[in-house]
C-alpha cells in the first residue's frame, strides 16, 4: 500500500469522455472510497448505482440535507461540501474540479484539491482549463487527458418552432424558463423543466418525462451542465448571460461548452446553437467550443480552512485571511460568512460566544445553508435562534421543529410557492441531519424527507400540468413520423373524435369542431390530426345522409341546410322564390364526388320541405280553371301566398271572383290577397327564409306563434312586412288576417255613416287602448271626438249599443264605458 500512498491523478477533458465512469470503477475496485459531486442530485444518482453493485449495507449517501450511513458502509457518495474527510479511505475523488474557479463555491473545491487525499489513490476529474494550476499547486499529480467520445457541432440559430425533437433549451432565469416552456407547450406539445433550485425528486421526475419520451423537449437553466446525462441531441441557448448572485455577466466560453456538451452521448454526435431572441454565436466562440480549446484558468478561489475560534472577531478575521500564494484568490463572500457577520453584530449573541467551543458552535449555526435566499435577515434570525438553544446545552425544541415543518407541509399553491416551501424544508432537512442538535433526529429526518417528497411530487404535477400537453406531443410525434401510416382514430356515439387515444374535438354533421381548449398552434395541430384520421368517417357519414329522415335537417338563419347543427349546404336565390339553388359546403373533408352527393341530399330536403310547408300553393294552381282565377293563383305562387292589392290587375277582384277565391281558400282584402294557410307558423317560417334569401339578407326573427300584433318597428326591412303577412298600423304591426277582418267589420259598421267605436276593438287587435286611435287611423278610419257630435245626433250615445254586434256579448254586470276615451264615433276615410 505504501507504494501508492502518494498517488494523485487528474483526469481532464470535455464532457462525454467517461471521466465519472472511470472514477466510479476505480473507487469500487478499492476496499473503501469517497467521491464528491457538485450536486446533491448527482450524489443521489451515483449512490443508487453503487447500491446496485455493492448493496445498500455497504454504501452511504451524505449530503447537506440527507445522510444514509449504514454501520458497515465502505463506499460514500457525497456532495463536495459534505465529504467526511475525517474518514480514512483507500480512494478519494472529486468531480468537476474546475469549479475551483467558481467565485461562490470555488473555495470548497480548492480545499479538496489541496488537502483531501485517499490512502492509496486520489482522483480529480474536470476540464482541461485547470491543468496549469494543478501543475503549480499539486505538482505531484499525474495528469491524463481524455478526448470526447463524439463530436460537438454548431447548428446555428434555430427558431423555437423549428427545433428538432430531443432538444434542450437553456435559459438563465426562472422567468425565461417559464416563458420558453409555455411557448414550447403551445407550439410543440410540451416539455420537461429542470432548474437548480429543484429538489432531486422533482428533477428526476421531470428528467424521466424527457427520458421516457413523454415529451421531446427540455427547458432548463445551466443546472443541466453538471453531469446530468440525458439523451439530448441538440442544446439551444436562449441567452448568453446570467445574474451570478452579485451582478449580471456573460457566460465564459468554457461555461457555454460545459452546457453545450450535454448534447450527444457515447459515440453519438451532438449539436448546439441559439434560439428565441439569442443572437448567433460568433465564429471564434464556435471554434473554441467545437475544438474544446479554451484559455486556461488564471486563478482558483480559496478560503482559509485553519480557522481561529478564540473569539467571534478572530473567527471573522481568519475567514478573511489573504491567499497564501499565487494562483489563489478570495472569492465572493459566501452566505455563511454573511450570516456570521450578522450574528456577531448582535451583542447578546456575541456575549454568549465567549469561548472557543461556543465560537465553533456559532460558526456551525451560521453555516446552515440559506436555500431560501430571501435577501433579508430571515435566515440570520433563524441561525441566531438555533445557536441560542444550542449554546445553553439544549436540543432544539420539538414543538418548534414540528410547527415549522407542518407549516411547510402544504402541497397546494403555484410553482413558485412550492419551490419556496421546498427551499424551506431543505433547511430543516439539513438541521435534522445533525443528531447532536435534536432529540430523536431519525424521526425528524424521516419527517423532513416525507414533506420534501410531498412537495416535490406536487411541484412535478404543477410543472407537468402547466408545461406538458400529452395529447399534442403524441399527435405531433405520430404526424411527423411520415410514411403515410393511418392514425388510430374513432368517433364515439356522442360524436367525440378520438385520435391515438386523445380527444381532439367532435363531429357535427360533416364538419370537425376542434376541442375549444385548443388554441393557436394546438388548434392547428388537432385540425391536422383530424384531416389525417377522418377521411373514412366522412365517407361513412355522407353515405348515411341518403337514409336520414328529413327531420334530421334544419334551415339556419344564414340560409344553410344544417345537420347536427353544422352547415351541410347553402341556399342561393333561384329563378323564383320557391325554387332556390342548393350548393354543398366544401371543406377539408367534403369535395368532388362527396360534395355532389351532399348537394343532392340537401336539394331533396329543400324540395320536400317547400312541397310540404307550402302545399296549398300548388293545390290552388291545380284547382284554378278560369283564366282570372289562374292569374290570381300565379301571383300567389310568385309571392308565396300573399300579394299586395296594388299588384293585382284592376278589376280582377270583382264580387263574383271574390266568392270563387273564397271557395278555393283565398282571401281578398283591402290591402292584400292571401292564402290563410300561409300565415301558419311552419309556412310563415319557410316563407320568411325564402323571402330573405331573395333579398340577400339573413332570415329575420318572427313573432311567436299566436301573436296578432307586435310593436313597430319590425325586426325586418319595412318593405318586407306585408310580404311576411304583417300590416303596418302606426305604432304596431298587425297580422294580416286579423287586420283585414277588423277593417271589413268597421267598413260594414260605417257604411251608412259614422258609428260608435266598437267595444273590445283594442283586445281584438291585440293592442293597448291608448294605442287604438293611432292604429284605427293607420287602418284608414277617421275618429270623431264625442264632444264634437251634433246635439241632434240620433245615434246611440254609448258604444254598448254597438257591442251587441260583437261575436261575444258583454257580461251582464259590466258597466258601459267609452272604448277610446274622448272618441265615441268613427267615419270611413277614403282609401286611395
Amino acid at each position: 500500500m505504501a507504494d501508492f500512498a502518494s498517488r494523485v491523478k487528474c483526469v481532464l477533458g470535455p464532457t462525454n469522455t467517461g471521466k465519472t465512469h472511470l472514477a466510479m470503477e476505480r473507487m469500487l475496485a478499492h476496499g473503501s472510497g469517497i467521491i464528491g459531486f457538485p450536486l446533491r442530485l448527482l450524489a443521489r444518482e451515483n449512490y443508487e448505482r453503487m447500491v446496485a453493485i455493492k448493496g445498500a449495507n455497504h454504501v452511504a449517501l451524505i449530503t447537506g440535507e440527507e445522510k444514509i450511513v449504514p454501520p458497515a458502509a465502505r463506499w460514500f457518495a457525497c456532495t463536495v461540501e459534505a465529504m467526511p474527510l475525517d474518514r480514512k479511505v483507500e480512494f478519494l475523488a472529486v468531480d468537476e474540479i474546475q469549479l475551483c474557479a467558481d467565485p461562490d463555491r470555488g473555495h470548497i473545491f480548492t480545499a479538496r484539491l489541496l488537502a483531501a487525499r485517499g490512502l492509496v489513490e486520489t482522483m480529480f476529474l474536470g476540464a482541461e482549463t485547470i491543468r496549469p494550476l494543478v501543475r503549480r499547486l499539486v505538482p505531484e499529480a499525474e495528469i491524463e487527458t481524455r478526448p470526447r467520445l463524439s463530436r460537438l457541432l454548431y447548428d446555428g440559430a434555430v427558431k423555437l418552432s423549428h427545433l428538432a425533437p430531443r432538444s434542450a433549451i437553456v435559459a438563465f432565469s426562472a422567468e425565461e424558463v417559464y416563458a420558453i416552456a409555455e411557448a414550447i407547450r403551445r407550439r410543440r406539445g410540451g416539455c420537461a423543466v429542470v432548474m437548480g433550485r429543484m429538489a432531486p425528486r422533482t428533477r428526476n421526475a421531470q428528467v424521466a418525462l424527457y427520458q421516457n419520451r413523454e415529451v421531446d423537449f427540455l427547458v432548463a437553466t445551466d443546472a443541466i451542465g453538471m453531469g446530468l446525462n440525458m439523451d439530448v441531441d441538440h442544446v439551444a441557448f436562449a441567452g448568453l448571460g446570467k445574474f451570478d448572485g452579485s451582478r449580471p455577466r456573460r457566460l465564459s466560453a468554457p461555461e457555454l461548452a460545459q452546457i453545450a456538451g450535454r448534447a450527444g452521448r457515447g459515440l453519438r454526435d451532438g449539436g448546439f446553437g441559439t434560439t428565441a431572441r439569442c443572437p448567433p454565436l460568433d465564429e471564434a466562440l464556435v471554434t473554441a467550443i467545437e475544438g474544446h480549446r479554451f484559455e486556461p484558468l488564471a486563478q482558483l478561489y480559496w478560503r482559509n480552512t485553519a480557522l481561529d475560534f478564540t473569539s467571534p472577531a478572530a473567527l471573522l478575521a481568519s475567514l478573511q485571511a489573504p491567499p497564501p500564494g499565487p494562483g489563489l484568490a478570495r472569492g465572493h463572500e459566501a452566505s455563511d460568512v454573511t450570516t456570521l457577520a450578522a450574528l456577531v453584530r448582535d451583542p447578546a449573541l456575541r456575549a454568549l460566544a465567549d469561548r472557543p467551543g461556543r465560537v465553533a458552535l456559532l460558526w456551525e449555526a451560521a453555516s446552515i445553508p440559506d436555500f431560501r435566499k430571501l435577501g433579508d435577515d430571515t435566515h440570520a434570525r433563524f441561525a441566531a435562534r438555533v445557536f441560542a438553544h444550542l449554546v445553553r446545552g439544549e436540543r432544539l425544541p420539538a414543538a418548534w421543529i414540528a410547527g415549522q415543518i407542518e407549516a411547510l407541509s402544504r402541497p397546494e399553491g403555484d410553482i413558485d410557492t412550492l419551490m419556496q416551501r421546498l427551499a424551506g424544508i431543505r433547511i430543516w432537512a439539513y438541521v435534522a441531519a445533525r443528531p447532536d442538535w435534536l432529540a430523536d433526529a431519525a424521526h425528524w429526518q424521516a419527517r423532513a424527507r416525507a414533506v420534501e417528497d410531498l412537495l416535490s411530487d406536487a411541484l412535478h404535477e404543477r410543472l407537468t400540468a402547466r408545461f406538458v400537453d400529452r395529447r399534442a406531443t403524441q399527435l405531433l410525434r405520430r404526424l411527423d413520423a411520415g410514411g403515410g401510416e393511418a392514425l388510430l382514430s374513432a368517433v364515439t356515439a356522442a360524436g367525440e373524435v378520438v385520435v391515438e387515444g386523445h380527444a381532439v374535438g367532435r363531429m357535427a354533421g360533416l364538419s370537425f369542431v376542434p376541442d375549444p381548449r385548443a388554441l393557436g398552434e394546438q388548434r392547428r395541430l388537432v385540425e391536422r390530426a383530424a384531416r389525417r384520421s377522418l377521411a373514412t368517417e366522412i365517407g361513412r357519414r355522407v353515405a348515411r345522409l341518403a337514409a336520414l329522415p328529413d327531420s334530421a335537417f334544419a334551415l339556419s338563419a344564414d340560409h344553410h341546410v344544417t345537420w347536427e347543427g353544422a352547415p351541410l349546404a347553402r341556399l342561393l336565390a333561384g329563378a323564383n322564390l320557391a325554387r332556390p339553388r342548393v350548393m354543398a359546403v366544401e371543406n377539408d373533408f367534403v369535395a368532388g364526388g362527396l360534395a355532389l352527393r351532399v348537394r343532392e341530399r340537401a336539394a331533396l330536403y329543400i324540395e320536400r320541405r317547400i312541397a310540404a310547408d307550402l302545399a296549398p300553393l300548388p293545390a290552388l294552381a291545380a284547382a284554378a280553371e278560369a283564366p282570372m282565377l289562374r292569374g290570381i293563383a300565379h301571383l300567389l305562387g310568385e309571392g308565396l301566398g300573399i300579394v299586395p292589392i296594388e299588384q293585382v290587375p284592376e278589376g280582377e277582384i270583382a264580387a263574383a271572383l271574390r266568392a270563387r277565391l273564397a271557395r278555393n281558400g283565398v282571401c281578398a282584402g283591402r290591402f292584400a290577397v292571401w292564402l290563410p294557410a300561409m300565415l301558419k307558423p311552419r309556412a310563415m317560417a319557410l316563407r320568411a327564409q325564402l323571402l330573405a334569401l331573395a333579398r340577400g339578407i339573413a332570415t329575420p326573427p318572427l313573432p311567436p306563434p299566436g301573436a296578432i300584433a307586435i310593436a313597430a318597428p319590425a325586426p325586418w326591412p319595412e318593405a318586407l312586412s306585408l310580404a311576411l303577412g304583417w300590416l303596418p298600423a302606426g305604432p304596431v304591426l298587425l297580422r294580416l288576417d286579423i287586420a283585414e277582418a277588423a277593417i271589413a267589420d268597421l267598413h260594414r259598421a260605417t257604411r251608412r255613416g259614422r258609428c260608435p267605436l266598437p267595444a273590445g276593438l283594442a283586445g281584438r287587435l291585440g293592442v293597448k287602448a291608448a294605442m287604438l286611435p293611432a292604429v284605427v287611423r293607420a287602418l284608414g278610419f277617421r275618429l270623431i271626438p264625442a264632444a264634437s257630435l251634433p246635439a241632434d245626433h240620433a245615434g246611440p250615445p254609448a258604444p254598448s249599443l254597438v257591442a251587441a254586434r260583437r261575436p261575444r256579448p258583454p257580461r251582464p254586470a259590466a258597466r258601459p264605458r267609452p272604448a277610446a276615451g274622448p272618441f265615441a264615433a268613427l267615419a270611413v276615410l277614403r282609401h286611395g
